[in-house]
């Protein structure tokens, strides 16, 4: 198996110093012999060495840096002479490209060049240069660079000065190097069929029809009384929620946060000018049942907010207790289950509102938001028309839903009840994967796995993308954190985690943990 990552261990800076000295001192004489036969680039501290294995034998590699003077700059001069103004905007070096005499085939060439692809094309530069030995010439045109300035060097170690612009990589090397990939995103979800335009009118009967078999879906997969299903993401369904308790003058309210995404309802809640206090935990740890009893005794709150699956932690927050206790004290309880509602099966029967969507867990497109409700009298407050629940009670459509989003929610809820088992399944698949002795010590529910890289694997992420395999880990609350995250909803999980497991397998063997 060939794969790739980033060089950061001391075996692994050694194994590149053996491939320089063997490529740059003994096949190209390039520099002087020594006895260690090991060749240290005197930009070694500003390098990122990107490597290539077989199994556990690093077999390839090249430096990548872009800092100036480059080393091409230093033999012919500053590269803009050379260069259109246009692509010199952001420049970037590679350098010391080597892979081991048995393994010089186009898969490893490949393999590298995507690795490079993955890892600077996103970082926006409009260009890389190379010094390449004329030695290898027809493997660097492979790769796109095309040469730009006179041919430099010696007669033993001559040198070609070359590029390969950000346009041409886009025309013609972006799709012939794209790589199979798979993603272990939280969402939004892969569609693997084609998404069909539909002009059928949200007025006509074949849509009063369609989207009456999604409303009793999900009314009976949530024992809810009603739901409303609103254009938009979480966040619009979060604030709906809000703008009702506001609507309705519900009083003073209780907002639980533990992660990012309580947090976030917090920041909404201030923008409502909602009258609450908060009861803040620590990221990932477990509400106080008996604290917030205490609170709710004192007959000072009418409503409490807090969030179900909070994916910023993979915490399950505990809302039977939290049911029974607004149930108690006759609270409006109010919750955020964007990621769990389709996770696992509950009820939101006790609940005065609770939020949901379409691209979640229940693996359908994003694009539709749900507004899960009891009965709910006339606001007290004036709501923008678009914001007010009682508008969507009892199957109402008042607004335009696009019939293609409504109908790949119907066909994405067919797999209930059984999509449950086999997303416990998944998740528990994961649980046997190296490095999952690093996930949070929490309680979770079975869509999304948080693990806190220590030293050893804070490359994991960017390592895993140039291998094709996409994990959670690009929001900064994570990035802050060194949080990564895989989810299990993806409908392709399965080859995803053969090849996942795969990689991990050899991975664990070339990091000092």
């Amino acid at each position: 198996m060939y794969w790739c990552k980033v060089a950061q261990t001391e075996k692994e800076f050694d194994a590149i110093a053996q491939l320089n000295y063997e490529t740059f001192v003994e096949e190209i004489p390039q520099h002087e012999p020594n006895a260690l036969k090991r060749k240290v680039d005197r930009f070694h501290d500003e390098n990122t060495y990107l490597v290539v294995y077989k199994g556990t034998e690093l077999i390839g590699m090249l430096a990548f840096r872009d800092q100036r003077p480059f080393s091409i700059d230093e033999k012919i001069g500053e590269v803009e002479q050379f260069l259109p103004k246009e692509i010199c905007t952001k420049l970037c070096e590679i350098r010391l490209l080597a892979v081991k005499k048995p393994y010089r085939s186009g898969r490893v060439l490949i393999r590298l060049t995507q690795a490079l692809n993955a890892f600077a094309y996103e970082k926006g530069y409009s260009a890389a240069v190379i010094s390449g030995t004329t030695r290898e010439k027809k493997m660097y045109k492979q790769m796109g660079f095309s040469q730009f300035a006179p041919a430099v060097g010696t007669t033993e170690a001559l040198f070609l000065p070359m590029v390969l612009t950000r346009q041409q990589f886009e025309q013609s090397l972006q799709q012939k190097l794209a790589q199979e990939s798979y993603t272990f995103y939280p969402g939004p979800v892969k569609q693997l069929g084609p998404i069909v335009y539909s002009d059928m009118s949200h007025r006509s009967q074949a849509f009063q029809s369609l989207y009456a078999r999604m409303r009793s879906k999900l009314l009976e997969l949530s024992g809810a009384k009603q739901v409303a299903t609103i254009v938009g993401s979480g966040t619009l369904a979060n604030e709906v929620m809000l703008g009702q308790l506001k609507a309705q003058q519900a009083g003073r309210g209780l907002i639980l946060t533990n992660g990012e995404f309580g947090e976030r309802l917090h920041q909404q809640a201030k923008r409502w000018l909602l009258d609450f206090d908060v009861v803040t935990q620590a990221w990932g740890s477990a509400f106080d049942i008996q604290a917030v009893e205490d609170l709710l005794q004192t007959g000072a709150y009418q409503w409490l907010l807090m969030v179900h699956g909070e994916t910023s932690t993979g915490a399950c927050n505990d809302l039977h207790g939290m049911k029974q206790l607004a149930k108690r004290y006759n609270i409006k309880l109010c919750v955020d289950c964007i990621s769990s509602f389709g996770a696992m099966p509950f009820l939101l029967d006790d609940c005065y509102l609770a939020t949901a969507v379409s691209g979640k867990a229940i693996g359908a497109l994003s694009g539709l938001a749900f507004v899960f409700s009891q009965e709910l009298e006339e606001p007290v407050t004036a709501l923008p028309a678009y914001l007010d629940l009682t508008n969507y009670q009892h199957g109402t459509i008042p607004y335009t839903l696009p019939a293609a989003l409504v109908g790949n929610v119907v066909e994405a809820l067919q797999a209930y009840p059984a999509r449950y088992h086999q997303l416990q399944q998944r998740y528990e698949a994961l649980l046997q994967l190296p490095f999952m002795h690093y996930r949070l010590p929490i309680t979770a529910y079975p869509m999304i796995i948080t693990i806190q890289c220590p030293n050893g694997l804070t490359k994991l992420a960017t390592d895993l993308k140039l291998n094709g395999l996409f994990v959670h880990a690009d929001s900064a609350y994570l990035q802050q954190r060194n949080f990564i995250q895989l989810s299990v909803i993806q409908p392709d999980f399965e080859l995803a985690y053969s090849r996942l497991q795969n990689l991990l397998t050899f991975y664990k063997q070339t990091v000092d943990l």
